[in-house]
């Protein structure tokens, strides 16, 4: 009995699949290989869904991937699973490797954007049909796959007396109504050319459980998949459980990085994988990526957190250097410390492991990027920083590339100032706010966006950028200058220095900080700034001049 089975199975198959040909042993042995890669070298994959967003949480697991073949000798790939139809977008795919390429993940095989590079491909699921139809033709021959005939009205009335009698909603057991059909059965229903969908065989109780090493989380003990999921649409397209199952064993990946939100689909997974006889990769769940939000911690979520884009970094120019160092510290809880023994290392140099990633909800904190930011843009060259800075200005703030040309060396200089000595000053974040911080080097964003101190009116202060004017000598040096606003506050009835003015403040009217605030504000619009002199000379005299007059005239 049991053998005219399998040769009904085999019938099946053929009915369903005239056109399959292909063995799995042929794209197992001819097509897809063994890989030949160094002992202990990981083979990872970015597979995102080209719907055009392209979040942290891509990134935060991209560079898991990228780090985990990196450092191993091994391959990082991206696989494009575009088989939805309905929710591709247009250039979405170039948004994502030119956003990743962005922050320095570049990947070793896949769909670039020069290009299919690799022989595990095509690395686009929506060309890789005949594949999936050859496994899906031997999982019909094995018994373990069926075609279903069932319509969405039926499939909606056994959900609805499921729900009913409140127990577990999906096509299993007594619900899955097309699992032992008959060839005849089967034969009438194509013969009236009924639409039908290629269900996977479960062999899996809802009572029975499996175990699991998760490469982040450690043990898992998890129920087993029970229900026959779809794994061919009636259109021949694969289900993405299906697909990725498929293209994960034949393009030979290790290891498979992705949210925890896929825990749950698990055991079809891992059922799948088990009934072909092919050995699962090492399993990475990642925590999502949490913000603190009125003192707890919430998701991060596309509607509410503009930071969850990664355009967000891109329009503000983040430096990819500063993001990716501040992402180590949320993947590795042991990144901070050792950062602080390698200071002048790069962070590729860091052995980023599995094991001290959190499985709990990743704190995101912008205020601490901000901070990394800073560090790490203080170890960059000014120049480098100018380039950067120019390269961000011709794509996101056009209007202010050509001044940043014209103006190289200066803008060179007045990132630099500050920047050395025992206590280097840590202005710079990011693009949009570096330019804000130097944009009173420029006439047409000069603006006076502070008061004088509140002891000096505008007359006093008129009054006091006369006297610095006529003393005024460019080329005077820095103690020489400072030497002159001394004499301009005594003069005045400041004091010369701060500690005789704390001793007797009813003495004078202030100062010499009131004093050299006004010639600040003056010069630069703001009331904390680098050192004015420093400025001053990158400004050159004419400027200097024309912005007192204006200061005294307005």
């Amino acid at each position: 009995m049991h053998h005219i089975r399998i040769m009904e199975y085999k019938k099946l198959a053929e009915i369903l699949f005239p056109d399959i040909k292909e063995t799995i042993g042929y794209y197992e042995n001819d097509v897809f290989p063994k890989r030949n890669l160094p002992t202990g070298a990981k083979v990872t994959r970015l597979a995102p869904s080209p719907t055009g967003f392209i979040h942290l949480g891509n990134l935060y697991g991209a560079f898991v991937d990228e780090r985990l073949a990196h450092q191993s000798d091994g391959v990082f790939m991206l696989r494009v699973e575009d088989t939805d139809e309905k929710r591709k977008v247009e250039g979405a795919v170039e948004t994502i490797i030119s956003s990743l390429k962005y922050f320095g993940l570049n990947f070793d095989e896949g769909a670039l954007l020069e290009g299919e590079k690799g022989s595990y491909g095509p690395y686009y699921q929506s060309r890789r049909g005949k594949i999936y139809q050859c496994v899906a033709k031997y999982l019909v021959e094995q018994g373990r796959a069926y075609p279903c005939f069932c319509t969405e009205e039926e499939l909606e009335e056994i959900r609805e007396k499921q729900t009913e009698g409140n127990i577990n909603t999906g096509y299993y057991g007594k619900w899955a109504r097309d699992r032992n059909l008959s060839l005849e059965k089967v034969q009438s229903h194509l013969n009236n050319n009924e639409e039908f969908v290629i269900r996977f065989k479960s062999m899996g109780t809802e009572e029975g459980t499996f175990e699991i090493e998760d490469a982040i989380r450690g043990k898992l003990i998890i129920h087993e998949n029970y229900k026959d999921i779809v794994i061919l649409k009636t259109n021949g397209i694969p289900t993405y459980h299906f697909a990725h199952v498929v293209d994960d064993h034949f393009m030979r990946v290790t290891h498979v990085v992705r949210g925890e939100e896929w825990l749950s689909t698990l055991p079809i997974h891992y059922e799948i994988f088990k009934t072909l006889k092919w050995d699962a990769p090492v399993y990475c769940h990642t925590a999502h990526l949490m913000k603190m939000d009125n003192g707890s911690k919430r998701k991060l979520s596309k509607r509410k957190d503009p930071e969850l884009g990664l355009g967000y970094y891109m329009d503000l120019g983040y430096h990819p250097k500063a993001v990716r160092e501040y992402l180590l510290t949320i993947l590795n809880s042991n990144y901070e410390e050792w950062r602080i023994k390698n200071s002048d290392s790069q962070a590729e140099d860091f052995k980023f492991t599995l094991e001290k990633m959190s499985n709990s909800g990743a704190l995101f904190d912008l205020e601490k990027l901000n901070n990394i930011s800073k560090d790490v843009l203080l170890k960059i060259s000014a120049d480098e920083i100018y380039e950067f800075l120019l390269e961000w200005a011709k794509r996101y703030k056009n209007e202010i590339a050509d001044i940043l040309e014209s103006n190289k060396e200066q803008v060179t200089e007045l990132i630099s100032v500050g920047r050395s000595g025992k206590k280097p000053r840590k202005d710079l974040i990011y693009c949009k706010q570096i330019f804000d911080f130097i944009s009173y080097f420029f006439d047409e964003y000069f603006e006076i966006a502070d008061s004088y101190p509140e002891n000096i009116d505008d007359d006093e202060a008129k009054k006091l950028l006369k006297e610095y004017l006529k003393t005024y000598d460019h080329s005077d040096d820095q103690s020489h200058w400072f030497e002159k606003i001394r004499t301009i506050s005594e003069e005045n009835g400041y004091a010369a220095k701060l500690k005789d003015y704390k001793k007797n403040p009813d003495t004078y009217k202030g100062h010499v900080g009131d004093v050299s605030s006004v010639i600040r504000i003056a010069v630069v619009g703001r009331a904390s700034s680098p050192d004015v002199w420093e400025l001053q000379q990158i400004m050159g005299e004419k400027k200097v001049r024309r912005r007192i007059e204006k200061a005294i005239s307005e």
